[in-house]
């Protein structure tokens, strides 16, 4: 057996023990009884996709691969028939890797036939949103950006990469020098609602982004809060908390900016009505390690939620800065896919 495999194995083993605590013998035998209509774990699927484990993420994250929760316990698969259906397509494991290719500042400046200056000033003004990020060395942030993206953004808007810049772009940037972090948080969360399987989840995601306070001040019910913790999803890997690049990561999943966060207070005020409608709080929440009522919030960072939803959809935002502004507002929007209200 590979080292792969057998610590595949291992870790499945110990999830096993995990669901027998929690379901019973008899709901762990129907468990298993399914476990092929559930389908493969990730590590699995990212050897017979012949992608990266990164690679398979992001795949899952766009829509490309589709995934599946495997019964109690919640963690998600890949079905086989997904595995199948990629394999047999024309061109894989190629055309499958080219949806999925990032690029960086030069590479995407590159891909566009521009100037790095030029790429990072779109960039910075919401032209195109990163579709993830890794902090370096240096505790500097590199955004990585769709490959793909960027090319359909050129070609519905040559105009962008030639001659002095609109005005709106010059006014966005005056507003907010730099929308990349705002504009990765927005699609985020939209890949993050759309996995949401109830009410509660989909109040989760918008609390995701919110500091303690914004979250206290939005929430002043403690046990309606600590469910939303309880609840609130991944947006990135978790790190270390206190650690150097902990920190850098903490600030790029908080909504800083007073208009953003007062964006996302509404979002979460309107999910918090359908909640309160349709699945109220008759009792506080028990979930394990979350404080009950009349406990104050302990700041946990964003990162390090209680769950990772992976979503299995790509969703856009409907409108952008230019929203309302006429014909002008209409072309904004076609460049401006992922800033949505968040403005």
């Amino acid at each position: 057996m590979l080292v792969a495999d057998r610590e595949e194995a291992e870790r499945e083993g110990i999830v096993m023990t995990v669901r027998q605590k929690m379901v019973g013998e008899a709901g762990e035998r129907q468990w298993a009884g399914s476990v092929a209509e559930f389908g493969v774990p990730y590590a699995r699927a990212a050897r017979e996709l012949e992608l990266k484990p990164r690679e398979l993420l992001l795949a899952v994250q766009l829509g490309e691969v589709r995934t599946v929760a495997d019964g109690p316990g919640g963690r998600r698969r890949v079905p086989r028939e997904e595995v199948g259906r990629h394999r047999a397509q024309e061109g894989f494991p190629d055309a499958l890797r080219t949806r999925l290719r990032t690029v960086g500042t030069a590479e995407g400046a590159e891909l566009l036939g521009i100037s790095r200056d030029r790429f990072a000033r779109l960039a910075r003004g919401g032209c195109f949103a990163p579709v993830n990020f890794y902090v370096n060395r240096y505790r500097a942030v590199v955004w990585r950006y769709l490959a793909s993206e960027l090319v359909e953004f050129a070609e519905q808007n040559p105009e962008m990469l030639r001659g002095p810049a609109p005005a709106l772009l010059r006014a966005a940037l005056e507003k907010h020098p730099d929308r990349r972090a705002r504009g990765w948080r927005a699609r985020r969360l939209a890949q993050l609602t759309a996995q949401a399987v109830d009410p509660w989840e989909c109040a989760a995601v918008p609390a995701a982004v919110l500091g303690p306070e914004d979250l206290a001040q939005a929430v002043p019910d403690p046990v309606e809060r600590a469910r939303l913790r309880a609840l609130r999803p991944l947006l990135v890997d978790p790190r270390p908390a206190g650690t150097a690049v902990g920190e850098v990561v903490e600030e790029l999943v908080t909504a800083t900016d007073r208009d953003e966060a007062e964006w996302y207070r509404y979002c979460l005020a309107l999910a918090l009505d359908r909640v309160r409608e349709e699945l109220p709080l008759t009792a506080p929440w028990p979930g394990p390690g979350v404080p009950g009522p009349g406990v104050p919030d302990a700041g946990v960072p964003a990162w390090a939620g209680a769950g990772a939803r992976v979503p299995g959809v790509r969703v856009r935002a409907a409108a952008g800065p230019g929203a309302g502004a006429g014909a002008e507002g209409a072309r904004w929007r076609r460049w401006w896919p992922w800033a949505g209200r968040a403005r």
